[in-house]
């Protein structure tokens, strides 16, 4: 029966409006009796007192009892509702305008009637109630003295049995009954627009809930309806804070998902590309050692040796492409054991360029540096920044023709050692810009004689990921038949 927020909230709200009508009528029944009473006292504080003043109602220790029946039936005429006691000195009492058996208390404790003759009262003042053992009303009193002698009280409850029953109190008070009623009105009023209310303040919840279902059911967040208002500029409330939260946790878990897919999409990219750059130079070995095995005695000396510089070309081929796939593994489980260490730069351009320059000559390519003199260090792993500029410079002169040209610049700023390798090779496509540093993804598939591809696109993914390691980044830039350009950096290092 309770199950949304809606309906437990409306029976907090019923239930709480109803004990605050409940108390309030309460507490008005009780206010308007207490001061009913004090109001009563006030108007005969001074009845005992005027009565003994007309009537003598001792004399000598003995009770004048015509006086006392005639001031019983003048009061009963008067005021039916009105007890009068006559107490000796002790409070014991001696006579009484109550029926016979009645009372049933013989004895009026005189601490309140003290209070009351001293004059130091907080109305309404409370004496014990003859006809109730338990029960206290307001009352009247005045001592009866007989020249300097006490002879008595004259005790006067001012409530009597009419006042017991607080329903033949308030029977026929109109505007008791009014009151009631209005305050029984006004808090049903108050609950169904605290319902109301509860309604407008619960909406947006049910529409969060719902598209929280909408979610979870496989719907897309740019199709749910939330309460989420982007173009708010002051903060909202709880409500709108849970929407943006969950919408910022619904985004972040679509693009998880898509990135999931994507890896997913990758790795079937990569098995499929390391599968075929795999199976190609397997199979091409297979073939030859097969081949030499069949005409093993039917070769020539040179024939053999051909051979088998075509199966070495293409063991060294397997070897590299599973070489750079463990690289490339390793590279992306290290991602806090990079080997930091202040180096110079320049004088790793020179090593790298120096291992290559016989690669060079050999291809007719002129390798060049331009590093100038006198640069600052940089922070980085050494080992893994040389293989970034092996990559590069091994990636140029394999897409520059004879003739071209390979330089590794040094370009220093105020903040940043920026490096760049430009060829003059024929470029790269636009199209393939944004994919150069993807795995496997090669520019073209030309295979020399041997039947070797040109590379295995590794290279570039591998030096991609070390700039990433180390925070920085890499960028190339190309245009058709002029060259390309690859830049990287590192921020200088300063000694203090």
């Amino acid at each position: 029966m309770f199950t949304s927020l809606y309906s437990k909230l409306a029976a907090v709200v019923l239930v709480l409006f109803s004990l605050v009508a409940i108390l309030m009528v309460a507490l008005i029944i009780y206010a308007t009796g207490m001061y009913h009473q004090e109001v009563d006292q006030k108007l005969n504080i001074d009845l005992a007192e005027n009565i003994v003043k007309e009537k003598l109602l001792i004399k000598g220790g003995t009770i004048d009892r015509e006086a006392l029946e005639d001031i019983f039936h003048m009061l009963m005429v008067i005021n039916p509702s009105i007890e009068l006691y006559l107490l000796d000195p002790q409070g014991k009492v001696l006579e009484y305008s109550a029926a016979p058996g009645k009372v049933k208390r013989q004895q009026v404790s005189l601490g309140p009637l003290h209070q009351w003759m001293s004059g130091d009262r907080a109305l309404p003042l409370f004496g014990d109630d003859p006809r109730n053992p338990d029960g206290r009303k307001v009352f009247s009193a005045a001592p009866i003295f007989q020249g300097e002698n006490l002879e008595g009280y004259l005790y006067v409850i001012l409530g009597g049995e009419h006042y017991d029953s607080i329903a033949h109190i308030f029977q026929d008070s109109f505007i008791l009954k009014a009151s009631i009623w209005l305050i029984v009105a006004a808090v049903a009023a108050a609950g169904i627009i605290g319902l109301l209310i509860f309604a407008l303040l619960t909406r947006r919840l049910k529409r969060l809930a719902a598209g929280m279902d909408a979610f979870k059911r496989g719907e897309h967040l740019a199709n749910i309806d939330l309460p989420y208002d982007k173009a708010a500029i002051a903060p909202g409330d709880e409500i709108d804070h849970l929407s943006t939260t969950f919408r910022e946790m619904a985004l972040r878990i679509e693009e998880q998902i898509m990135q999931l897919h994507k890896n997913d999409l990758m790795r079937r990219e990569l098995v499929a590309n390391v599968s075929h750059d795999l199976r190609t130079p397997l199979a091409t070995l297979k073939a030859y050692i097969e081949t030499m095995q069949l005409k093993d005695f039917d070769w020539s000396l040179d024939e053999r040796h051909r051979y088998l510089e075509v199966a070495g070309k293409h063991c060294r081929r397997l070897s590299s492409l599973v070489d750079d796939l463990f690289e490339l593994a390793s590279l992306d489980a290290r991602e806090t054991s990079l080997d930091l260490e202040p180096f110079n730069i320049a004088e790793l351009i020179q090593d790298v360029v120096q291992n290559y320059e016989l690669s060079a000559q050999k291809k007719n390519i002129t390798l060049v540096s331009n590093i100038g003199k006198g640069h600052a260090s940089v922070i980085g792993d050494i080992g893994l920044v040389e293989r970034v500029l092996e990559n590069l410079i091994g990636n140029a002169l394999r897409h520059t023709p004879e003739g071209g040209t390979v330089s590794v610049i040094l370009n220093p700023t105020e903040d940043y050692m920026n490096v760049q390798v430009f060829d003059t090779g024929e470029g790269i496509p636009e199209d393939a810009l944004p994919h150069i540093f993807d795995r496997f993804y090669k520019l073209d598939s030309r295979e020399d004689a041997s039947g070797a591809a040109s590379g295995f696109g590794l290279g570039l993914a591998i030096a991609k990921r070390i700039m990433d390691l180390h925070g920085g980044d890499i960028a190339v830039d190309s245009e058709r038949h002029e060259g390309t350009r690859f830049t990287f950096s590192f921020p200088i290092h300063s000694v203090s």
